[in-house]
Protein backbone atom coordinates (compact mmCIF):
# COMPACT_ATOMS: atom_id res chain seq x y z
CA UNK A 1 0.00 0.00 0.00
CA UNK A 2 1.17 3.40 -0.65
CA UNK A 3 2.56 5.31 1.90
CA UNK A 4 -0.09 8.48 1.07
CA UNK A 5 -3.21 6.18 1.19
CA UNK A 6 -1.82 4.95 4.72
CA UNK A 7 -2.31 8.34 5.55
CA UNK A 8 -5.36 9.69 4.12
CA UNK A 9 -7.68 9.48 7.19
CA UNK A 10 -5.10 11.66 8.92
CA UNK A 11 -4.57 14.03 6.59
CA UNK A 12 -8.70 14.40 6.40
CA UNK A 13 -8.61 15.21 10.40
CA UNK A 14 -5.77 17.33 10.29
CA UNK A 15 -7.96 18.82 6.95
CA UNK A 16 -10.87 19.20 9.68
CA UNK A 17 -8.60 21.36 11.83
CA UNK A 18 -7.89 23.29 9.12
CA UNK A 19 -11.35 24.25 8.82
CA UNK A 20 -11.76 25.72 12.32
CA UNK A 21 -9.11 28.35 11.63
CA UNK A 22 -10.80 30.87 9.13
CA UNK A 23 -13.51 31.89 11.98
CA UNK A 24 -11.12 34.00 13.72
CA UNK A 25 -9.00 35.00 10.72
CA UNK A 26 -6.44 32.48 10.64
CA UNK A 27 -5.18 30.67 7.96
CA UNK A 28 -6.62 27.57 7.46
CA UNK A 29 -3.58 24.82 8.68
CA UNK A 30 -4.22 21.84 10.44
CA UNK A 31 -2.40 19.27 12.25
CA UNK A 32 -2.71 16.07 14.47
CA UNK A 33 -0.49 14.14 16.14
CA UNK A 34 -0.90 10.27 16.16
CA UNK A 35 0.71 7.56 18.64
CA UNK A 36 1.72 4.80 17.81
CA UNK A 37 -1.45 2.78 17.23
CA UNK A 38 -2.40 5.66 14.91
CA UNK A 39 -4.56 6.93 17.64
CA UNK A 40 -5.03 10.91 17.36
CA UNK A 41 -3.08 12.56 20.61
CA UNK A 42 -3.40 15.83 19.70
CA UNK A 43 -5.06 18.10 17.69
CA UNK A 44 -4.13 22.06 16.31
CA UNK A 45 -5.09 24.70 13.94
CA UNK A 46 -3.52 27.86 13.64
CA UNK A 47 -4.41 30.36 16.07
CA UNK A 48 -2.15 33.12 15.91
CA UNK A 49 -4.66 35.53 15.11
CA UNK A 50 -7.10 34.73 17.54
CA UNK A 51 -4.53 34.53 20.63
CA UNK A 52 -2.32 37.07 19.03
CA UNK A 53 0.67 34.41 19.50
CA UNK A 54 3.15 34.00 16.77
CA UNK A 55 4.21 30.47 18.35
CA UNK A 56 0.12 29.91 17.44
CA UNK A 57 1.11 27.58 14.37
CA UNK A 58 -1.19 24.19 14.21
CA UNK A 59 2.01 22.54 14.57
CA UNK A 60 2.62 24.04 17.95
CA UNK A 61 -0.66 23.52 18.97
CA UNK A 62 -1.12 19.98 17.77
CA UNK A 63 2.15 18.84 20.04
CA UNK A 64 1.41 20.88 23.11
CA UNK A 65 -1.63 18.82 23.46
CA UNK A 66 0.28 15.54 22.21
CA UNK A 67 2.84 16.00 25.16
CA UNK A 68 0.42 16.82 27.93
CA UNK A 69 -1.72 13.72 26.77
CA UNK A 70 2.10 11.81 26.75
CA UNK A 71 3.25 13.64 30.12
CA UNK A 72 6.43 14.56 28.22
CA UNK A 73 7.70 16.65 25.91
CA UNK A 74 9.95 13.46 23.81
CA UNK A 75 7.21 12.39 21.45
CA UNK A 76 8.62 9.06 20.20
CA UNK A 77 6.71 6.49 18.16
CA UNK A 78 4.70 9.45 17.04
CA UNK A 79 3.58 10.95 13.95
CA UNK A 80 2.51 14.67 13.00
CA UNK A 81 0.33 15.19 10.36
CA UNK A 82 0.16 18.61 8.98
CA UNK A 83 -1.91 19.97 5.72
CA UNK A 84 1.17 22.64 4.65
CA UNK A 85 4.78 22.37 4.52
CA UNK A 86 6.38 22.90 7.97
CA UNK A 87 7.98 26.36 8.30
CA UNK A 88 11.62 26.44 10.11
CA UNK A 89 9.98 27.34 13.93
CA UNK A 90 7.91 24.10 13.49
CA UNK A 91 10.44 22.03 11.84
CA UNK A 92 12.66 22.57 14.51
CA UNK A 93 10.12 21.61 16.79
CA UNK A 94 9.27 18.61 15.08
CA UNK A 95 12.88 17.46 15.59
CA UNK A 96 13.04 18.49 19.58
CA UNK A 97 10.04 16.61 20.16
CA UNK A 98 12.34 13.74 18.45
CA UNK A 99 8.85 12.67 16.62
CA UNK A 100 9.13 9.82 14.24
CA UNK A 101 7.55 10.89 11.01
CA UNK A 102 6.52 14.07 9.13
CA UNK A 103 3.04 13.58 6.83
CA UNK A 104 2.42 17.05 4.98
CA UNK A 105 -0.51 17.92 2.44
CA UNK A 106 0.57 21.25 0.33
CA UNK A 107 4.42 22.20 -0.34
CA UNK A 108 5.52 25.78 0.70
CA UNK A 109 7.84 26.90 -1.64
CA UNK A 110 7.77 30.22 0.33
CA UNK A 111 8.41 29.30 3.60
CA UNK A 112 8.86 25.74 3.60
CA UNK A 113 11.57 24.18 5.73
CA UNK A 114 10.77 20.56 4.77
CA UNK A 115 12.57 20.31 0.97
CA UNK A 116 11.05 23.65 -0.47
CA UNK A 117 13.53 26.48 0.97
CA UNK A 118 15.60 24.76 3.45
CA UNK A 119 15.40 21.06 5.04
CA UNK A 120 15.83 21.35 8.76
CA UNK A 121 14.19 18.18 9.70
CA UNK A 122 16.69 15.91 7.76
CA UNK A 123 19.93 18.47 8.42
CA UNK A 124 22.43 15.98 9.24
CA UNK A 125 23.91 17.95 11.94
CA UNK A 126 20.77 17.63 14.07
CA UNK A 127 20.52 14.76 16.12
CA UNK A 128 17.42 13.26 14.98
CA UNK A 129 15.83 13.28 11.83
CA UNK A 130 12.21 12.04 11.27
CA UNK A 131 11.33 10.24 8.41
CA UNK A 132 9.13 12.25 6.17
CA UNK A 133 6.55 11.80 3.58
CA UNK A 134 4.99 14.79 2.14
CA UNK A 135 2.61 15.38 -0.90
CA UNK A 136 -0.55 13.59 1.04
CA UNK A 137 -4.01 15.05 -0.69
CA UNK A 138 -1.45 17.79 -1.72
CA UNK A 139 -4.65 19.02 -3.92
CA UNK A 140 -6.93 19.14 -1.38
CA UNK A 141 -5.02 20.99 1.28
CA UNK A 142 -3.67 23.63 -1.65
CA UNK A 143 -7.43 24.20 -2.79
CA UNK A 144 -8.33 24.85 1.01
CA UNK A 145 -5.43 27.73 1.58
CA UNK A 146 -6.03 28.54 -2.59
CA UNK A 147 -9.42 29.54 -1.70
CA UNK A 148 -8.97 31.48 1.85
CA UNK A 149 -6.24 33.56 0.14
CA UNK A 150 -8.87 34.63 -2.85
CA UNK A 151 -10.95 35.70 -0.11
CA UNK A 152 -9.07 38.12 1.24
CA UNK A 153 -7.90 39.47 -1.75
CA UNK A 154 -11.39 40.13 -2.65
CA UNK A 155 -12.09 41.48 1.15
Amino acid sequence: MPAHTTYDAAMRAALDEARLAPGSGDVPIGAVVLDAADSVIGRGHNIRERDGDPTGHAELVALREAAAVVGEWRLAGCTLVVTLEPCTMCAGAIVLARLDRLVFGAYDPKAGAVGSLWDVVRDRRLNHRPEVVGGVLAHECTALLDDFFAHQRLG
